[in-house]
């Protein structure tokens, strides 16, 4: 065994905990983000359809990455508790990011796949939304809404498919992010 040297520090400087927060948000963020868009690169070229309901699974990862960086940060802060705040402030950064990157790379997809691409996607969105209305109850329909729905599909934009991706990601990430927190505070 080596003899330890004294002038060499093992431990890391602790850095103020909005530093902390930062860095494992963007750490956290970009990762689940990249994963997001490497996920739906796959789709892609396999085949599939990048845009329809399969992205959901790359989607998913954001909830483990936030929970997970409030995990790190709970075992960073420690002996000291992170709190609600902290927890929850990393957790909404890492999914605000995970959020832009993901709407961004669908953004960028839907722009270099052209429109081939999203023609096919509308022809499957409106094949999907012909059997949920054909699925509803005949005394719940609405001819007027279910025209909006078709008309919707129709004028489905990149932007369009980008907030969708967006608010989702976001939704997923916060919507865990408050349980997780609270439970990872202590």
């Amino acid at each position: 065994m080596q003899p330890t040297n004294p002038t060499i520090k093992t431990t890391f400087p602790s850095a103020p905990a909005s530093a902390l927060i930062v860095r494992l948000g963007l750490r956290f963020g970009v990762g689940a983000g990249v994963v997001c868009a490497a996920w739906l690169l796959f789709l892609q070229l396999s085949g599939n359809n990048a845009f329809g309901p399969k992205q959901l699974m790359g989607q998913l990862l954001v909830p483990l990455a936030v929970a997970g960086s409030q995990w790190v940060l709970r075992h960073m802060l420690a002996p000291q508790r992170p709190g609600v705040g902290r927890a929850l402030a990393v957790g909404w950064l890492t999914a605000a990011i995970a959020a832009l990157i993901a709407a961004g790379s669908v953004w960028g997809l839907a722009h270099g796949v052209g429109e081939k691409s999203l023609a096919k996607n509308r022809v499957e969105m409106l094949e999907i939304v012909r059997v949920q209305q054909d699925i509803r109850d005949k005394q719940k329909r609405n001819a007027q809404f279910e025209a909006q729905e078709l008309k919707q599909i129709a004028e489905l934009s990149e932007g369009d498919l980008a907030l969708g991706t967006f608010t989702r990601v976001l939704l997923l990430g916060v919507v865990l992010a408050v349980p997780s927190g609270l439970f990872l505070r202590k």
